[in-house]
């Protein structure tokens, strides 16, 4: 987040509607294969690339997180299910040429367990979520979609939680501070 700009005060996210989150990960099995995991590692930062040249394929953010030093994983917002499955199963798109090369392996017999893979996919329906920011740039789901003063949305979780589209808390109305990102950038 260098170089983000911080916004002062409590936020949460300008959110509408449900919410797409895919987590994709990685895990290194054993670190002297680096040939096995190494083009694995290399492959995610090649797909961001490519969601990022081209907007209209969903990807609203993405963060890069690690869970140890095994393991590698990406938080993903995306506009739709349709479009996430839609990127997933395009065959002009690096992911389908790198799933169609790691199931070759493995059909071959020559996938060694060296590295796992995994993905979660959810869709939380409005009214499923909420999130609060304090003195923080636009990041998660507010740099998916936009980040607005937290009395917009309620002072409280519960109140968040109880959000709908269109409604406005009676705390008051908040100006939008950050326009949704229409890019991918953690």
């Amino acid at each position: 987040m260098l170089g983000k700009k911080v916004t002062a005060g409590r936020t949460t996210a300008s959110t509408e509607g449900d919410v797409v989150v895919l987590l994709i990960g990685m895990r290194i099995n054993h670190f002297w294969a680096v040939h096995h995991w190494g083009p694995v590692l290399l492959a995610m930062p090649r797909m961001l690339r490519e969601l990022q040249r081209a907007p209209e394929r969903g990807l609203l953010a993405h963060v890069l997180l690690t869970a140890s030093p095994r393991t590698y994983y990406v938080v993903q917002y995306w506009e739709s299910k349709e479009k996430l499955y839609a990127y997933a199963h395009s065959p002009e798109m690096f992911h389908h040429r790198a799933w169609a090369m790691i199931n070759r392996k493995e059909k071959a017999g020559k996938a060694r367990q060296h590295v796992g893979l995994w993905h979660e996919a959810y869709v939380v329906p409005e009214g499923s979520y909420e999130s609060i920011y304090a003195d923080m740039p636009a990041f998660g789901l507010a740099a998916a979609h936009g980040q607005v003063p937290v009395e917009r949305r309620g002072r409280s979780a519960k109140e968040r939680f109880a959000h709908k589209s269109g409604s406005v808390t009676p705390q008051g109305r908040g100006e939008l501070r950050d326009e949704p990102r229409r890019r991918a950038d953690g």
